[in-house]
């Protein structure tokens, strides 16, 4: 026999929640199969099954917190789910079992520990239970829905139910106010990024200036080289690599933009690890690209690829999102056209990227075009960056996104 243990979380991380098991009891595993999944507050992980066998015991259901080195379960020898019960219920059965009776019994292999008992607790059949978890999974909200339901129907008269002869239409039944709203946990991650957040605005002295920036340049460069640079690097070229290469020259500039407050200090980092924020079904995160100073744009942009994918399919590790020296977030793509972004603490700056909008703009010889431009805003900690340098930041990467080949000549 084998225990199922909450692995080593990472630096700072000692409690987890089970998100979901992917194998029930009795069901065959084998060895480095994932299992179940716990979230803890950065992200979500997988743990593998420690050897060949079954699932014999699950002793924490989904939902229920976990400490790291607790035990979760247990897998026992066997190749297949343990046939003794199964023979002992079929021997025990009438020899034509209801098909209701076929299908709770098929259903309740569904059930984590935790719904189970509420299913036992408020004697329901878990065949009249609609799961909306994976694989047709019954939940601990599916089961509550069924009862909130189950209590509004048991509550009206059952002579209400019975017509003897033509009435008027009758109006709709109040509504429940469980009906009119749904209460779901905070996950971990959801809850650590409020508490961050909240985090930064409690400790920083945080403002945020903006400016404007022309993006025909750049869209007409991507226009012309697109192909080539997809056909040589395997990946398309982004808007976010010019952003980072841009960001990455204005930082080696104020150096101050790039570093930290610790204690009564200021730590100035000289390498730039660009923190960039992606939306995933978990929620907010924000997955570090290294030493974007030696990276090519061919480089930068593999590395959003892939740590977009991974971060979607929940397999970004927790080291991957911390020791950034400074954030990129773009709500552009979700068609923001101006917005503050909160700071990422520890760092002091953050830069954000807005929906691109063609608008009239006076040009240098006077006459008027129509440009597409994007609004950008550096949030920032006033105890370490002054307003000029945050000002001249973003003169700097609007200067560098006009007139790309400054990008190429480092300048």
């Amino acid at each position: 026999m084998a225990q199922i243990v909450v692995p080593t979380l990472g630096e700072s991380v000692s409690e987890a929640t089970v998100a979901q098991w992917l194998k029930k009891e009795g069901e065959a595993v084998s060895a480095d199969e994932p299992i179940v999944e716990l979230e803890t507050d950065k992200v979500t992980l997988e743990v593998n099954a420690p050897e060949d066998g079954v699932i014999s015991k699950i002793t924490v259901g989904e939902g229920e917190s976990v400490e790291v080195g607790a035990i979760l379960g247990e897998i026992g020898e066997g190749s297949a789910a343990n046939d003794s019960k199964p023979a002992e219920k079929k021997e025990a059965a009438p020899a034509a079992a209801p098909a209701a009776e076929k299908t709770a019994n098929d259903d309740d292999m569904k059930l984590s520990p935790a719904v189970r008992k509420m299913v036992d607790d408020h004697n329901l059949d878990a065949a009249k239970i609609p799961g909306t978890g994976k694989d047709g999974r019954i939940t601990k909200e599916d089961v509550q829905n069924f009862i909130d339901g189950k209590s509004s129907a048991a509550e009206k008269p059952a002579h209400e139910n019975v017509s003897t002869h033509p009435v008027a239409a009758a109006p709709a039944a109040e509504r429940q106010p469980g009906e009119r709203e749904e209460r779901v946990r905070m996950t971990r991650l959801r809850q650590s990024v409020a508490k961050r957040l909240k985090e930064a605005q409690d400790t920083a002295a945080m403002l945020t200036t903006f400016n404007e920036v022309d993006m025909g340049a750049v869209m007409e460069l991507r226009s012309q080289y697109k192909d080539n640079f997809e056909k040589k690097h395997g990946v398309k070229l982004g808007f976010m690599s010019f952003f980072i290469k841009a960001a990455v020259n204005a930082l080696k500039e104020l150096p101050a933009v790039n570093a930290e407050i610790q204690g009564d200090e200021i730590v100035y980092k000289n390498y730039y690890d660009i923190s960039v924020a992606m939306s995933t079904p978990q929620g907010l995160i924000v997955p570090v690209v290294r030493d974007c100073e030696g990276k090519s744009m061919a480089d930068v942009e593999k590395e959003i690829i892939n740590l977009g994918t991974r971060a979607r399919e929940g397999k970004i590790g927790i080291d991957e999102m911390t020791g950034g020296t400074f954030t990129i977030t773009n709500g552009g793509i979700f068609g923001s056209l101006m917005s503050t972004p909160i700071l990422n603490p520890p760092q002091s700056g953050i830069l954000g990227m807005h929906k691109i909008q063609q608008r009239p703009m006076a040009m240098p010889d006077g006459s008027m075009q129509v440009r597409p431009m994007m609004y950008l805003a550096l949030s920032y900690d006033h105890r370490i960056i002054d307003g000029r340098e945050a000002v001249t930041f973003l003169v700097r990467i609007k200067e560098a996104i006009e007139d790309p080949q400054r990008l190429l000549l480092d300048i």
